[in-house]
Order: structure tokens, then sequence, then C-alpha cells
């Protein structure tokens, strides 16, 4: 096998690969979304509705207030970034405030 066929295939590989994996790191705390009575999708609109932009992060927490569990999305537009928290449970709006200097 030449060397461009070789790198052709693992370049393949690299790529199947990723596409295998990334929707399982589809964001942080996967693994409590069992708990939410909200999806994901409907609490990014929410968060999106709050405060509009493009979402940089996602997470889902344990986190105080509301139900205890919340989706927790950073969303940027221009330089600002403003976090927004969505209780998992409800779907209220817990948090909507300007990203500090020291991010979560």
């Amino acid at each position: 096998m030449d060397m461009k066929r070789q790198n052709i295939g693992i370049v393949a590989i690299a790529a199947l690969a990723v596409t295998l994996v990334a929707p399982a790191l589809a964001y942080t705390g996967q693994k409590l979304r069992g708990e939410a009575k909200i999806g994901m999708k409907e609490a990014r609109a929410i968060a999106l509705k709050a405060h509009a932009g493009k979402i940089t992060d996602s997470e889902l927490e344990r986190e105080p207030g509301g139900s205890g569990l919340r989706y927790s999305f950073d969303i940027a537009n221009g330089r600002h970034v403003q976090e927004v928290g969505v209780d998992a449970a409800t779907g209220a709006v817990l948090e909507n405030k300007a990203e500090g200097p020291n991010p979560d």
C-alpha cells in the first residue's frame, strides 16, 4: 500500500471515530439526563429565549436552587458571554448573568 492510500485510510478511521464518539460527548453531565424532566433541546430553547446568542458550552449539573439539577449554558453575543441556568425539572430560568472572570 502506498503512503498516500495509507494516510487516507488513517484519516477515514479518525473521522469515523470522531463521528461515533462526538454524540456521547455532546455536553458535560449527560450521565444525569435520566433524572431531568426536560431535555437538553428544550432547555437550550429556554436559555436562548432568555438571552440571544450562540451557545458555546452546555452542562447538566447538580447546583443549589430550584430542583437542584440544572442545565447551565454559556451564551456568546459578540464579546459578551452570559451564563444562563435552566431548572432541569421545571424549565424555569434560575440564572441569567454575565459570565465572571473565572468561568466554571
